[in-house]
């Protein structure tokens, strides 16, 4: 999958707007250039997500994956990043992705959380995502099961303008006109 651009969508309930299940199958080639912008998710499983088995079938890479300008009503998993996505037990999880996640961005995404989980950056041990940046963020969430939360794993995202909730840890950049 090449050049793809998601504008002005609004969908909902579901499983929302998902790149993936890259891996799984041998002959898969690399996607690049996928561009979501100005979309509403309502009520959705899964927010903005990216998904690639581990012990893939094949080694490729998904790049130029970008998100942006995103509002959000009570979506659950709402920011995800799974090379752990293995369904029905059908993989070997003792193997990471091969799968290449390289420059992807979340920017401008805001609104609810249906869970705690709003952010969940999992990337792959055997490739960390690399170039990964998160701008903007505002994800409330209300549960008795405490605040959202914003979970990374073998990757440091580039931190532009705000974030919440808090981001994990990374290096912090200010958006332009910040002070």
């Amino acid at each position: 999958m090449k050049n793809l651009l998601i504008e002005k969508v609004v969908c909902g309930p579901g499983h929302g707007i998902s790149v993936g299940s890259l891996g799984r199958y041998g002959w898969e080639q690399d996607v690049t250039d996928i561009n979501v912008k100005n979309c509403t998710l309502e009520g959705t499983d899964n927010g903005l997500r990216i998904k690639t088995w581990p012990s893939a079938a094949c080694t490729t890479t998904a790049a130029g994956i970008h998100f942006e300008d995103i509002i959000l009503n009570k979506v659950s998993n709402p920011i995800l990043i799974d090379q752990e996505y293995c369904p029905w037990n059908q993989c070997n999880k003792s193997k990471p992705s091969t799968i290449k996640l390289v420059d992807i961005t979340f920017r401008n995404i805001r609104g609810t959380s249906g869970n705690k989980d709003a952010v969940k950056l999992l990337c792959s041990k055997g490739h960390p995502c690399e170039n990964v940046e998160i701008g903007d963020i505002n994800i409330e969430y209300t549960g008795a099961d405490g605040p959202p939360t914003f979970e990374c794993t073998n990757v440091t995202p580039k931190l532009v303008g705000t974030q919440n909730p808090k981001a994990c840890v990374g290096p912090v950049v200010k958006a332009p006109g910040q002070a």
